[in-house]
């Protein structure tokens, strides 16, 4: 049974202020507004859109590994994490909570790739969030937002 699918949202929206999609947490401004109005099947496809972005994102430039660690550093630091869903989404959580805290990933169960491995934690935990949003946004305005604004 999968549990059930709670809101995204972290408190940074910024579909207030005009934007397609949410700098906070990534959905479409529409599904922020109708979020309470859905399904349990409809917050599910979009819950796993958004983690299938991060989840894209994240392996590029991160590697987990040992999932076992990383789950018990999650329970140590006491960040709130999905055991459920993929570790990319834990390590995800783990960074948003101390990045800056962190100096030896392994202890952690994560390592950086090479390429990005002279990048500190917290510019590499802001270039991920960049990216996903990113990748939130292209997705917005190839799938959903030519046929929304095509309408006006």
């Amino acid at each position: 049974m999968i549990p059930r699918v709670v809101t995204p949202c972290i408190g940074v929206c910024s579909t207030a202020l005009g934007d397609d999609v949410c700098r906070g947490c990534k959905r479409y401004s529409h599904e922020v507004i109708d979020w309470n109005s859905y399904t349990d099947k409809q917050k599910q496809i979009i819950d796993e859109r958004l983690d299938g972005f991060l989840i894209q994102v994240m392996s590029h430039k991160l590697s987990i590994c040992d999932a076992a660690v990383l789950q018990w550093q999650c329970q140590t630091q006491r960040v709130r994490y999905p055991a459920h869903k993929s570790p990319f989404i834990w390590l995800f959580q783990l960074l948003r909570a101390g990045a800056g805290q962190i100096s030896e990933t392994v202890q952690f169960g994560f390592v950086v790739d090479a390429a990005y491995r002279t990048t500190p934690l917290l510019q590499l935990r802001d270039m991920i969030d960049r990216e996903f949003y990113l990748l939130s946004e292209a997705h917005y305005q190839r799938y959903i937002g030519m046929y929304i604004h095509s309408d006006k």
